[in-house]
Protein backbone atom coordinates (compact mmCIF):
# COMPACT_ATOMS: atom_id res chain seq x y z
CA UNK A 1 0.00 0.00 0.00
CA UNK A 2 1.21 3.21 -0.92
CA UNK A 3 2.11 5.93 2.11
CA UNK A 4 2.81 9.51 3.00
CA UNK A 5 6.79 8.73 4.52
CA UNK A 6 8.59 12.12 5.89
CA UNK A 7 11.72 11.74 6.38
CA UNK A 8 13.46 14.84 9.13
CA UNK A 9 17.00 16.00 11.01
CA UNK A 10 18.86 18.59 11.62
CA UNK A 11 20.49 20.70 8.95
CA UNK A 12 23.69 18.72 7.29
CA UNK A 13 22.26 15.13 8.25
CA UNK A 14 22.54 13.69 4.33
CA UNK A 15 18.57 14.24 3.61
CA UNK A 16 19.44 15.16 0.16
CA UNK A 17 22.04 11.98 -0.27
CA UNK A 18 19.62 9.63 1.08
CA UNK A 19 16.92 10.96 -1.52
CA UNK A 20 19.16 10.52 -4.15
CA UNK A 21 19.78 7.17 -3.54
CA UNK A 22 16.38 5.94 -3.27
CA UNK A 23 15.74 7.57 -6.16
CA UNK A 24 18.27 5.40 -8.02
CA UNK A 25 17.36 2.41 -6.11
CA UNK A 26 14.01 2.47 -7.67
CA UNK A 27 15.13 3.49 -11.39
CA UNK A 28 17.63 1.05 -10.89
CA UNK A 29 14.92 -1.42 -11.38
CA UNK A 30 13.29 -0.05 -13.70
CA UNK A 31 11.09 2.00 -12.02
CA UNK A 32 10.46 5.43 -12.60
CA UNK A 33 10.25 8.12 -10.65
CA UNK A 34 9.46 12.00 -9.74
CA UNK A 35 12.18 14.36 -8.14
CA UNK A 36 11.07 18.04 -7.07
CA UNK A 37 13.13 20.50 -5.37
CA UNK A 38 12.30 24.37 -4.20
CA UNK A 39 12.83 26.72 -6.89
CA UNK A 40 14.14 29.29 -4.80
CA UNK A 41 17.54 27.44 -4.97
CA UNK A 42 19.05 28.96 -7.51
CA UNK A 43 22.55 28.58 -5.89
CA UNK A 44 23.04 26.34 -8.71
CA UNK A 45 21.95 27.80 -12.23
CA UNK A 46 19.12 25.40 -12.38
CA UNK A 47 16.48 23.10 -10.14
CA UNK A 48 18.76 20.36 -8.74
CA UNK A 49 19.12 18.12 -5.77
CA UNK A 50 22.42 18.51 -4.73
CA UNK A 51 24.17 16.73 -2.00
CA UNK A 52 27.01 17.32 0.24
CA UNK A 53 29.20 15.05 -1.01
CA UNK A 54 28.39 15.48 -4.76
CA UNK A 55 25.62 13.77 -5.73
CA UNK A 56 23.45 16.22 -8.40
CA UNK A 57 20.19 14.79 -9.84
CA UNK A 58 17.80 16.98 -12.29
CA UNK A 59 14.30 17.91 -10.74
CA UNK A 60 11.20 19.42 -11.07
CA UNK A 61 10.88 22.85 -9.37
CA UNK A 62 8.33 23.91 -6.94
CA UNK A 63 6.66 26.29 -5.25
CA UNK A 64 3.92 27.69 -3.23
CA UNK A 65 1.86 27.79 -6.36
CA UNK A 66 2.50 23.71 -7.15
CA UNK A 67 -0.36 21.36 -7.52
CA UNK A 68 1.03 18.20 -6.80
CA UNK A 69 -1.70 15.98 -7.23
CA UNK A 70 -2.32 17.74 -10.83
CA UNK A 71 1.38 17.42 -11.76
CA UNK A 72 1.74 13.49 -10.36
CA UNK A 73 -1.78 12.87 -12.23
CA UNK A 74 -0.56 14.23 -15.52
CA UNK A 75 2.46 12.73 -15.24
CA UNK A 76 0.77 8.84 -14.59
CA UNK A 77 -0.23 9.33 -17.98
CA UNK A 78 3.17 9.76 -19.53
CA UNK A 79 5.06 7.63 -17.48
CA UNK A 80 3.31 3.94 -17.11
CA UNK A 81 5.85 3.10 -14.94
CA UNK A 82 5.42 6.05 -12.26
CA UNK A 83 6.23 4.63 -8.76
CA UNK A 84 7.41 6.91 -6.39
CA UNK A 85 7.68 10.82 -5.76
CA UNK A 86 10.87 12.05 -4.03
CA UNK A 87 10.37 15.92 -2.69
CA UNK A 88 13.54 17.75 -1.15
CA UNK A 89 13.40 20.56 1.57
CA UNK A 90 10.05 19.34 2.25
CA UNK A 91 9.56 22.16 4.87
CA UNK A 92 8.72 24.81 2.20
CA UNK A 93 5.52 23.04 1.60
CA UNK A 94 1.85 25.16 2.57
CA UNK A 95 -0.83 22.84 4.14
CA UNK A 96 -2.86 22.19 1.04
CA UNK A 97 -0.05 20.83 -0.76
CA UNK A 98 0.85 17.77 2.15
CA UNK A 99 -2.97 17.47 1.42
CA UNK A 100 -1.82 16.99 -1.93
CA UNK A 101 0.88 14.20 -1.21
CA UNK A 102 -1.80 12.63 0.77
CA UNK A 103 -3.70 12.40 -2.43
CA UNK A 104 -0.61 11.19 -4.65
CA UNK A 105 -0.80 7.96 -1.82
CA UNK A 106 -4.27 7.28 -1.39
CA UNK A 107 -6.38 7.73 -4.81
CA UNK A 108 -3.11 7.00 -7.39
CA UNK A 109 -1.63 4.81 -5.34
CA UNK A 110 1.96 6.06 -5.58
CA UNK A 111 4.46 6.26 -2.27
CA UNK A 112 5.60 9.69 -1.71
CA UNK A 113 9.10 9.96 -0.06
CA UNK A 114 9.51 13.76 1.76
CA UNK A 115 12.17 14.67 3.14
CA UNK A 116 13.35 18.06 4.92
CA UNK A 117 13.50 19.87 8.60
CA UNK A 118 10.83 20.17 11.35
CA UNK A 119 11.72 23.69 12.37
CA UNK A 120 14.06 26.98 11.12
CA UNK A 121 16.74 28.38 12.81
CA UNK A 122 14.64 30.12 15.96
CA UNK A 123 13.03 26.79 16.79
CA UNK A 124 9.68 27.29 14.89
CA UNK A 125 8.09 24.72 12.91
CA UNK A 126 7.68 25.04 9.20
CA UNK A 127 4.04 24.89 7.87
CA UNK A 128 4.96 21.57 5.78
CA UNK A 129 6.82 19.58 8.20
CA UNK A 130 4.04 20.78 10.77
CA UNK A 131 1.32 19.00 8.65
CA UNK A 132 3.70 16.02 7.22
CA UNK A 133 4.62 15.57 11.39
CA UNK A 134 0.62 14.50 11.81
CA UNK A 135 -0.51 13.10 8.39
CA UNK A 136 2.48 11.38 7.28
CA UNK A 137 2.56 7.50 8.19
CA UNK A 138 5.38 6.51 7.90
CA UNK A 139 8.18 9.08 10.38
CA UNK A 140 11.82 8.65 10.51
CA UNK A 141 14.54 10.63 11.57
CA UNK A 142 18.18 10.83 9.78
CA UNK A 143 20.39 11.41 12.38
CA UNK A 144 23.57 14.17 12.92
CA UNK A 145 25.76 15.27 15.78
CA UNK A 146 26.12 18.83 17.72
CA UNK A 147 30.18 19.87 17.32
CA UNK A 148 29.75 18.63 21.23
CA UNK A 149 29.02 14.92 20.04
CA UNK A 150 25.59 14.95 21.15
CA UNK A 151 22.30 14.26 18.52
CA UNK A 152 21.85 17.73 16.53
CA UNK A 153 17.90 18.06 16.10
CA UNK A 154 17.60 21.91 16.03
CA UNK A 155 19.56 24.61 13.66
CA UNK A 156 21.80 27.63 13.82
CA UNK A 157 21.63 30.39 11.31
CA UNK A 158 25.30 31.98 11.13
CA UNK A 159 26.53 35.01 9.20
CA UNK A 160 29.86 35.23 7.20
CA UNK A 161 32.18 35.63 10.47
CA UNK A 162 30.37 32.55 11.83
CA UNK A 163 28.39 34.48 14.30
CA UNK A 164 24.79 33.03 15.05
CA UNK A 165 21.94 34.85 14.34
CA UNK A 166 18.79 35.36 15.81
CA UNK A 167 16.48 37.30 13.57
CA UNK A 168 15.80 37.27 10.00
CA UNK A 169 13.48 35.49 7.39
CA UNK A 170 12.50 32.13 7.80
CA UNK A 171 13.47 30.99 4.43
CA UNK A 172 17.11 31.54 3.53
CA UNK A 173 18.78 28.94 1.27
CA UNK A 174 22.04 28.00 2.23
CA UNK A 175 24.64 25.21 2.95
CA UNK A 176 27.62 24.78 5.47
CA UNK A 177 28.31 28.49 5.16
CA UNK A 178 25.06 29.33 7.08
CA UNK A 179 23.90 27.15 8.98
CA UNK A 180 25.11 24.80 11.75
CA UNK A 181 23.08 21.71 13.02
CA UNK A 182 23.16 21.48 17.29
CA UNK A 183 21.48 20.14 20.12
CA UNK A 184 19.33 21.38 22.18
CA UNK A 185 21.49 22.36 24.96
CA UNK A 186 23.78 24.80 22.38
CA UNK A 187 20.18 26.03 20.73
CA UNK A 188 19.00 27.08 23.80
CA UNK A 189 23.08 28.72 24.83
CA UNK A 190 22.43 30.75 21.51
CA UNK A 191 18.72 31.35 21.12
CA UNK A 192 17.91 33.65 24.04
CA UNK A 193 14.47 34.80 22.67
CA UNK A 194 13.83 30.66 22.53
CA UNK A 195 15.03 30.49 26.47
CA UNK A 196 12.54 33.36 27.23
CA UNK A 197 15.51 35.55 28.24
CA UNK A 198 15.24 38.78 26.34
CA UNK A 199 19.14 39.82 25.19
CA UNK A 200 20.06 40.84 21.75
CA UNK A 201 23.62 39.59 22.61
CA UNK A 202 25.20 36.87 19.94
CA UNK A 203 27.24 34.05 20.33
CA UNK A 204 30.06 32.77 17.94
CA UNK A 205 29.39 29.24 17.30
CA UNK A 206 32.76 27.54 17.78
Amino acid sequence: MAKLYFYYSAMNAGKSTTLLQSGYNYVERGMQVLLFAPCIDNRFGKVAIHSRIGLTQDAVGFDNDTDFFAFALQQKELLPNLTCVLIDEVHFLKKEQIKQLTKITTELRIPVLCYGLRSDFRGEPFEGSSYLLAWAEELTEIKTICHCGKKATMNIRIDAKGLAIEEGDQVQVGGNESYVSSCMTHFREFNKTFSQIHSTQTVEIS
